[in-house]
């Protein structure tokens, strides 16, 4: 089990991982890995092969990722749905693949599942990232805090098949904010130290509420917790456009830097070299 630890106390936040300081003053890219074959973006779906996912894991390193985000279940709405012991047959050789090359990355597994979550953590991978924020696994949050791994919330409502009905809100920014603020308390009872939040852009939401809370980005402050923005390539980027996925990347990397501008510290993407790009040109603006 590797030890990962996120202070959120701003302005100065960092993360520990053994004798590594990670400082979160400054934003910072993971890459997503999906071990999976039916992702929403054809170039983010890789097969259960070794060599190509050690490949791919390169490139976004050198490219300057922070954290490879590995994901074995499809959560894009109507995803197929697989077993645990299916998404576990994915991503657990994965990892100990990737620790085996790269011994000092930082692996986040983006699961719903708290059996995957014990299963990655118990062959190197330092984050669970959590898509239902808890809502599909009763054991998550128990997990989380017995683990004492970072943990990152998203917002979301009901799963892959039901999302999309579950879009009603009074005041989109506020009513997130709320429910986040609700899990954050019962992570808090738990004695969960590190929580990372993601607004779940896509999640529940369609285009025109994904839009509203990104100009609305800022109010996520006032939980004084790292914030992570998921943006990339989703289809309130290409269907505003007309465009498809596969063309998005422009239309990604315009609303990251936005994103960069209201406080986001963490942008998870599937092209790690522009987004990369972007924060350090987001750098410079703040000098």
């Amino acid at each position: 089990m590797r030890f990962l630890s996120i202070q959120a106390n701003m302005p100065s936040q960092v993360a520990k991982s053994g004798k590594k300081l990670l400082d979160l003053a400054f934003p910072k890219v993971m890459g997503i890995l999906n071990i999976t074959p039916d992702s929403f973006f054809e170039g983010s779906r890789f097969k259960a092969s070794n060599t190509q996912i050690i490949d791919k894991t390169g490139e976004m390193l050198q490219a300057g990722a922070t954290f490879i985000d590995i994901g074995g279940y499809s959560t894009r709405p109507n995803a197929i749905d697989i077993s645990i012991a299916e998404e576990i047959d994915r991503v657990v050789p994965a990892v100990e693949a990737i620790i085996k090359v790269f011994p000092e990355v930082i692996i986040s597994i983006d699961t719903f599942r708290s059996q995957v979550a014990r299963e990655t953590v118990k062959v190197g991978a330092a984050i669970i990232n959590d898509i239902a924020g808890g809502n599909l696994d009763n054991e998550m949050f128990n997990t989380v805090a017995e683990l004492q791994v970072p943990y990152i919330l998203m917002h979301s409502r009901g799963n892959p098949t039901t999302m999309n009905k579950l879009n009603d809100y009074q005041d989109i920014t506020l009513d997130v904010i709320t429910e986040l603020q609700q899990k954050v308390s019962q992570l808090r009872a738990l004695s969960v130290k590190d929580i990372i939040i993601d607004p779940g852009f896509g999640f529940a939401k369609n285009a025109k509420q994904g839009f509203e809370m990104m100009r609305n980005l800022e109010a996520f402050k006032v939980m004084d917790l790292p914030l992570l923005v998921g943006i990339s390539r989703k289809s309130m980027i290409w269907r505003t456009l007309n465009i498809s996925a596969n063309e998005a990347l422009n239309g990604t990397t315009a609303l990251n830097m936005f994103a960069l501008m209201q406080g986001a510290k963490i942008l998870r993407v599937h092209d790690v070299k522009e987004a990369v790009e972007t924060v350090r040109l987001f750098e410079e603006l703040e000098k």
